[in-house]
């Protein structure tokens, strides 16, 4: 019997959620595994929502879909989304967030506030997480468009595959004019997992 892990990327419209799937995908396969990945588009183009759902196991994946409590890793491009995202999450899982806010449509139009102190709120429910300000250090890198990259940075450091393997699966997903900005975003992400 061989095990299934899962893997959700949560964002917004715009973050590179996919790229990050990509990027992670290609690792996985280069490791020999089967992997499945299914998107979850909300309105992308509007700022909603975007799930990426990343399984994979050296058996075989019969689907895509992670569902409540199956989630190994949750990997969240912006602060709300980890917290909509945690009921996903398996006991004893890990919750990579980016400290950055979002506001949602609701928020921008004045129909709700967007919510406070979200990041020690996910704490105090005791849940293994890594929160980082992954904008700063992407802008840091050359680009606030990096924001991706640098969380894979910092999964790359709790996956048990090498920095190598990771940096080829990046400089084959990443446009060739953004490729130093991305080494720099996905080393800066490894620097803050110690």
């Amino acid at each position: 019997m061989s095990n299934v892990f899962s893997i959700m990327l949560v964002g917004v419209g715009g973050q590179g959620t996919l790229l990050a799937s990509r990027i992670l995908g290609d690792v996985l396969l280069s490791q020999g595994y089967d992997v499945k990945v299914s998107e979850v588009h909300g309105m992308s183009q509007r700022g909603g929502s975007v799930v990426t759902y990343v399984k994979y196991s050296n058996g075989e994946v019969y689907s895509p879909v992670v569902t409540e409590g199956e989630a190994d890793i949750i990997i969240a491009f912006e602060q709300l989304e980890a917290a909509r995202s945690l009921p996903m999450l398996k006991k004893g899982g890990k919750l990579i967030t980016n400290t950055q806010k979002i506001s949602p449509m609701p928020v921008i139009t004045g129909a709700m506030n967007y919510p406070d102190d979200i990041i020690n709120q996910i704490k105090e429910l005791d849940v293994d997480i890594i929160a980082v300000d992954a904008l700063k250090l992407a802008i840091e890198a050359g680009s606030s468009k990096a924001v991706n990259v640098v969380l894979m940075g910092i999964l790359s450091k709790i996956m048990p595959f090498e920095e190598k393997i990771w940096q080829d699966a990046l400089l084959d997903n990443v446009p060739k004019k953004a490729i130093s900005i991305n080494e720099k975003a996905f080393i800066l992400g490894r620097e803050q997992y110690k």
